[in-house]
């Protein structure tokens, strides 16, 4: 269930109508300790993200927090001043140029940049991931995967990362690509893949990122990345990957977003295959070809251009109507079913045998506070 189900409103989200708006919704998501989740439980609370801004710091000392402040505004006015120079693109949640395969994650971003050729976020799209350390015989089966399946009509997603995400983008750029990057869509990794995404930038693909112009990557931004990848696709295949890689988490996301999951067989004896032969033993497609995604896909070619997403709706806050002594009493029980490894959301609600309506605003209010962290694929986890 996605977070913009738990309560019902009759407000729908309204994306930014002008630059005082996108800068209101790039200062609101950069705030300290505001989350996609929080983010989107504070703009259906307050109405806009102007006015969430405005409410933010009394939240914040509602929580506990004291000496709270937004994202200053300058930090954001240049964000948006590197983003026109390198002619970067706004893509707001619910506006009509937001993929809707995308808004029906658990955790779609609030907006991302995106510099190339958006029309492609409306076409078939199909992620194909891998081994970076890719075998002759990987890269060349990801070429030919993403060279057919272009051919196709569908559009081939993928990580810019080395080995697998390189070869499907090259052999995509002709047909359609996208680059979903784990940096700022203006920082181009690895360096080694600067004129790849200079091309699929400015040569009919797309580059997208939800992180900050400008922003170099760090590990704990590549699951965050892969949410988008599986959730931008119908299908994902996985072409090489070891038995714990980046690849079987993006697998397993997509099952979870309720994709179809694919996977080249590889030799036992190969560690770059364990992983994807894992897949296949545990219900994945088995793939040999393009014809073999298609057949799963239920249909021979792709629409061009697919409906723009309805624009959907933000929760509206349950009434407040537990005492403080209560409040504080639900935060320690939260606190003692967490620790510092991530627990699903769904099952913490589950686990308390306590409404979501309940529970749901009280992590807003813990997360603000430093005392938790909602992550990616609808977890969180304590941080003290």
């Amino acid at each position: 269930m996605s977070q913009l189900d738990l309560f019902p409103s009759p407000h729908p989200l309204t994306p930014p109508q002008s630059e005082e708006d996108v800068l209101a919704w790039l200062r609101l998501l950069r705030s300290r300790r505001v989350g996609v989740a929080t983010f989107f439980r504070l703009i259906g609370e307050h109405g806009s993200a102007q006015a969430a801004l405005e409410a933010l710091p009394e939240v914040a000392r509602a929580a506990g927090a004291g000496e709270y402040a937004p994202c200053p505004l300058h930090v954001v006015e240049e964000e948006l001043k590197r983003a026109h120079y390198h002619g970067a693109a706004f893509i707001a949640f619910g506006s009509p140029a937001y993929p809707a395969q995308l808004s029906d994650i658990p955790d779609p971003p609030p907006f991302f940049w995106a510099v190339g050729d958006v029309s492609l976020l409306h076409r078939s799209t199909i992620a194909l991931v891998g081994a970076r350390n890719a075998s002759s015989l990987g890269t060349r089966m990801a070429r030919r995967l993403a060279g057919e399946l272009g051919q196709q009509g569908h559009v081939i997603v993928s990580g810019l990362a080395r080995g697998i995400d390189t070869a499907a983008h090259a052999a995509a750029l002709k047909t359609g690509t996208i680059a979903v990057m784990a940096s700022g869509v203006d920082v181009i990794y690895p360096t080694e893949n600067t004129v790849l995404g200079e091309e699929i930038g400015r040569e009919g693909g797309l580059r997208i990122s939800e992180a900050p112009i400008g922003m170099s990557p760090q590990a704990r931004h590549f699951p965050q990345r892969n949410r988008i990848i599986s959730g931008l696709a119908r299908a994902v295949v996985v072409v090489e990957a070891a038995a714990r890689s980046g690849s079987l988490i993006t697998a397993r996301t997509a099952l979870d977003q309720g994709r179809e999951v694919l996977a080249v067989p590889g030799h036992p004896f190969d560690a770059r295959a364990s992983g994807c032969n894992m897949l296949i033993r545990d219900g994945a497609t088995l793939v040999r070809g393009a014809d073999d995604v298609i057949e799963a896909l239920g249909a021979i070619s792709a629409p061009e251009v697919e409906a723009a997403p309805p624009v959907p709706e933000v929760p509206a806050p349950p009434p407040e109507t537990r005492s403080p002594e209560d409040i504080r009493a639900l935060h320690r029980r939260i606190l003692d079913r967490l620790g510092p490894s991530p627990l699903a959301e769904d099952q913490l609600i589950r686990d308390l045998a306590r409404p979501a309506a309940e529970i749901t605003p009280e992590l807003v209010n813990m997360e603000l506070d430093g005392l938790i962290q909602r992550q990616p694929g609808g977890l969180v986890n304590r941080l003290n």
